[in-house]
């Protein structure tokens, strides 16, 4: 399957809330995958993922790791902007999740991280709070194989809660490892 949506009609609600479909973007060549929520509106603007304040967050930790955007890859667990953003349904979730694992499978990273509460229980089975399970490394099977995942907080959370940055800091830099140990 092709993991590129030029075109996709399979959720109404988001069919009327989008301007655009968003694709990840990067090569991926560092061999971590980064998987958010959704678009938002800046995201849905542009038509690129992670573009906004959140998206700046992730770049600037990257660069500390001496990273840039163009090594990984960065998309979401749908690819249209849902309204009033508010979290994508199960529903367009399911509808959605074959291009991502089509992306990851295509991709074949080291690491997958998942970037907040959604993409961690869109991929993970059985997960209840983020706190329980960010920085873990999980062994999940994601389309053709068996993954290397970590969760990690949304960057947005350090900019509501700052005592979450540490945890986003060295969850960054374990997945950057990883993918530079492999």
């Amino acid at each position: 399957m092709e993991y590129t949506v030029d075109a996709c009609e399979r959720c109404d609600e988001l069919v009327e809330s989008r301007s655009r479909i968003v694709n990840g973007v990067g090569t991926g060549s560092l061999g971590i995958v980064f998987v958010g929520e959704a678009p938002g509106a800046d995201e849905d603007a542009q038509g690129e993922p992670f573009v906004g304040r959140s998206g700046e967050v992730l770049t600037e930790k990257l660069a500390e790791l001496g990273v840039s955007r163009d090594e990984v890859r960065i998309t979401n667990s749908v690819r249209c902007r849902p309204s009033d953003n508010r979290d994508p349904r199960v529903g367009e979730l399911e509808n959605c999740r074959p291009y991502l694992v089509a992306e990851i499978d295509t991709l074949d990273p080291d690491v997958v991280c998942t970037l907040g509460r959604v993409p961690t229980t869109n991929l993970l089975d059985g997960v209840g709070a983020m706190r329980e399970v960010v920085g873990d490394e999980l062994r999940v099977e994601i389309g053709a194989k068996e993954r290397l995942v970590v969760p990690c907080y949304h960057p947005a959370a350090m900019l509501y809660d700052r005592s979450k940055e540490e945890t986003i800091d060295e969850t960054l830099a374990r997945v950057v490892g990883i993918a530079r140990s492999d």
